[in-house]
């Protein structure tokens, strides 16, 4: 069955097109009896208003999308959370998409949005550098915001954690416990935070120790497991006393790994991992963990957005930089022996 369009609904209710759309847009405009009938015909027909297609003409979206690295990793649950309550409160709608770390799928994401004339894209870009797409984005009118990503551009906001001082907190603390050999897992290093995080376990080592480095191809329990392994096999004289992860999910990884093959956590080899889930504490060794304010990343990056979108020429671009937070728990806190 066809779907009844708007000149079906005036024919129905015998009244213009024009009188259909000021029921629709302005009903003070129309008299309540006149407005009554029109509104009996919608339900009638079973009318279905596009509105997509009234803001495309109007030339403004209600469609706010964020495209993050991975939408299984709990970190990005929790900063889609908070974008999407200021996006909601503005009246708006928040579309989610997930890159998978592939730069062609951020391309197609990308192009799909240029197409559909969203208000405004939050992403967190895959790899370093300036992004032709989110330029041509940002040529088109449709405002860019870089989340958990700094930017050096100052025609954008972005909304970061400062990453070295996380690696630094991180090895400071392992540091603090009398552990000097240590090992940073983590990967790819074409992710700036994997690259920034390690930057700042390395310049807080310094001499004072040995960092070994292992670089993983994801973010992901998997491939913490992997890393593990592969430390586990070493001699026990030349093994890491001390791991340090880019993020919580390889940290996770990394104490199921250690623990079915029978080593202790921190006895035998000290974790810290990196974002502070909700699974971090709740691991059957909670882990130390360096906290971001997630929901807060997402607000701020949703409020910048909504900003730039109706300040237009007016608004001015800002980059916000958050301090991350060192959280110790059990996976840690024993001083290396």
């Amino acid at each position: 069955m066809a779907t009844a369009g708007i000149k079906e609904v005036a024919r129905h209710a015998g009244v213009s097109l024009g009188t259909v759309s000021n029921v629709l847009n302005r009903p003070s405009t129309v008299t309540p009896t006149t407005r009554q009938r029109v509104l009996d015909a919608i339900a009638e027909l079973g009318y279905v208003r596009n509105d997509s297609a009234r803001q495309l003409r109007a030339g403004r979206s209600r469609t706010v999308a964020i495209v993050v690295l991975d939408v299984a990793n709990p970190f990005f649950t929790d900063v889609v959370r908070g974008a999407e309550q200021v996006v909601e409160e503005a009246a708006a709608m928040l579309v989610v998409c997930s890159s998978g770390e592939d730069r062609a799928r951020e391309h197609r994401h990308l192009e799909l949005l240029e197409e559909q004339r969203v208000r405004g894209v939050l992403i967190t870009p895959v790899g370093h550098g300036v992004q032709p797409d989110l330029e041509r984005l940002h040529a088109r009118g449709i405002p860019v915001v870089l989340v958990d990503r700094g930017c050096g551009q100052a025609n954008r906001c972005s909304v970061a954690v400062d990453d070295v001082l996380g690696g630094r907190l991180a090895v400071e603390h392992l540091l603090e416990r009398g552990h000097r050999r240590l090992a940073y897992i983590g990967g790819p290093f074409a992710i700036p935070q994997v690259a920034d995080r390690h930057a700042g376990a390395a310049a807080a080592l310094a001499d004072r120790g040995e960092l070994r480095v292992t670089q993983t191809k994801g973010l992901t329990v998997a491939a913490g497991r992997h890393a593990a392994a592969d430390l586990v096999a070493l001699p026990a004289a030349a093994r890491p006393t001390a791991v340090f992860c880019a993020n919580d999910l390889l940290a996770l990884g990394v104490l199921q790994e250690l623990t079915e093959r029978g080593l202790r956590v921190p006895d035998d080899i000290a974790i810290v991992g990196y974002d502070d889930i909700e699974f971090a504490g709740a691991a059957a060794v909670p882990l130390s963990s360096v906290r971001q304010p997630r929901e807060q990343l997402g607000r701020t990056a949703a409020q910048l957005l909504l900003e730039e979108a109706d300040g237009g020429a007016t608004h001015q671009h800002r980059q916000v930089v958050f301090q991350p937070e060192l959280v110790v728990r059990r996976s840690s806190e024993r001083p290396w022996r």
